[in-house]
């Protein structure tokens, strides 16, 4: 006989159920039985009929304190153990959350938990009557019971046993959704800090990487930047100096010469494009500066900062502004000038990139919105565009610079 997953799933949960009941059942019925006691010394106070009821009281209310805590591991205990969940410790910044469900939410849980420990039992004894019945002296037996109403109390028993299983399992899956938050940390708190953690670990990121950009362009400039520098120049001897060699063979070293240099300009361009060094050595001001004059149409430059940001956002800062100008000279053809202004207000740095162009930008054409968006997020930072189809075309960028 094949017994149905269901069935076989419950049949295999039922022990363990029906320990974490069990022992839950004291557990919770210990504070409804303090908070009950508590409840009838106030009452006899009311009354006036003992006089030592407030020094009951306080003992009472002391001890129900000081229980509170230790039924709080208790039931930790009772739900990794039994039922494999962790809860967190719940430290001691929220006691009153506790102590409420103990006397509260523990005494109802702890009455349905007896009730079905209750029924178990009952449905046991019911189930086995015609084996224990013959313990009872015989005529006791004959006087009071008979084999028909044994068979009625086994049916009955049976009936009981079959609907146990899903009584405990409901009630344990009520409380493994009850309990747990309540006897745990804070929801909320728990929210909360995992921001800061995220938060913490996305600054680490993002200062790994402006690290990580800051070496590259040291390897660059100190490297193969120092190479191509040494080619060009020996090439350029070797043009100058060879003046008998054949015409093939000097427009092969012109040709060679000629790609040294503009390597090395796409190797500076490269450079700057990751992390300047004057960014480093006078700020985003000089930074700025550098591309304005470099740009292939007319920038407007208007910087006021009172004070250098965060490298972090500097870098950020820089970045947008140079890759803004790169966009326009790609897609604006028709632009004729842009304008750039930086702004630290406070504890933010306000960007603005303008031009005169077209307009109808948009991230969908691949023009670098969707990367410059992204950077500009990485620091916690606010990305606009407003683009209409006939210009102008401006963005605006707002960085938090707390240090």
């Amino acid at each position: 006989m094949k017994i149905p997953p269901r069935l076989r799933r419950a049949l295999t949960r039922f022990p363990r159920d029906t320990a974490f009941l069990a022992l839950g059942a004291p557990l919770h019925l210990l504070t409804g039985f303090l908070l009950f006691m508590i409840f009838g010394s106030i009452w006899e106070i009311i009354e006036g009929a003992d006089a030592n009821a407030p020094i009951i009281l306080g003992f009472l209310v002391a001890l129900t304190v000081l229980c509170v805590p230790a039924l709080t591991l208790a039931h930790r205990w009772r739900f990794r153990q039994l039922l494999g969940i962790d809860i967190p410790h719940p430290g001691w910044r929220q006691p009153a959350r506790q102590f409420g469900y103990h006397c509260l939410a523990g005494a109802l849980f702890g009455t349905l938990e007896a009730l079905v420990t209750a029924l178990l039992l009952a449905g046991v004894t019911a189930t086995l009557s015609s084996v224990w019945i013959y313990a009872l002296p015989w005529q006791w037996r004959i006087d009071h019971l008979d084999t028909t109403q044994a068979a009625y109390l086994t049916v009955a028993g049976l009936l009981v046993l079959a609907a146990v299983p899903s009584a405990s399992t409901a009630l344990v899956r009520l409380e493994c959704q009850v309990i747990p938050p309540l006897l745990g940390h804070n929801r909320e708190a728990d929210l909360a800090r995992r921001v800061e953690d995220l938060t913490e670990s996305r600054a680490g990121a993002v200062d790994a990487a402006d690290a990580e950009r800051r070496r590259i362009e040291r390897d660059l400039h100190d490297g193969a930047q120092q190479r191509l520098v040494s080619l060009a120049l020996n090439l350029g001897l070797a043009k100058a100096t060879l003046t008998n060699l054949p015409p093939e063979a000097r427009e092969v070293i012109n040709t060679a010469h000629r790609e040294a240099k503009e390597a090395i300009e796409d190797l500076n361009n490269l450079v700057r494009g990751l992390h300047p060094s004057v960014l480093d050595e006078l700020g985003l001001d000089a930074a700025l500066s550098g591309l304005a004059a470099r740009a292939p149409l007319p920038v407007r430059l208007k910087v006021d900062l009172p004070r250098r940001p965060a490298p972090p956002v500097e870098a950020v800062a820089y970045f947008v502004v140079s890759e803004a100008l790169t966009n326009i000279a790609k897609h604006a053809h028709d632009a004729t000038r842009a304008d750039v202004t930086a702004t630290l207000l406070g504890e933010i740095l306000r960007l603005t990139i303008a031009d005169d162009g077209p307009g109808g930008a948009t991230p969908l054409r691949g023009s670098g919105l969707t990367g410059l968006a992204q950077r500009v997020r990485s620091v916690d930072g606010t990305f606009r565009l407003s683009s209409p189809v006939g210009g102008p075309t401006t963005m605006s960028v707002e960085l938090p610079c707390q240090n």
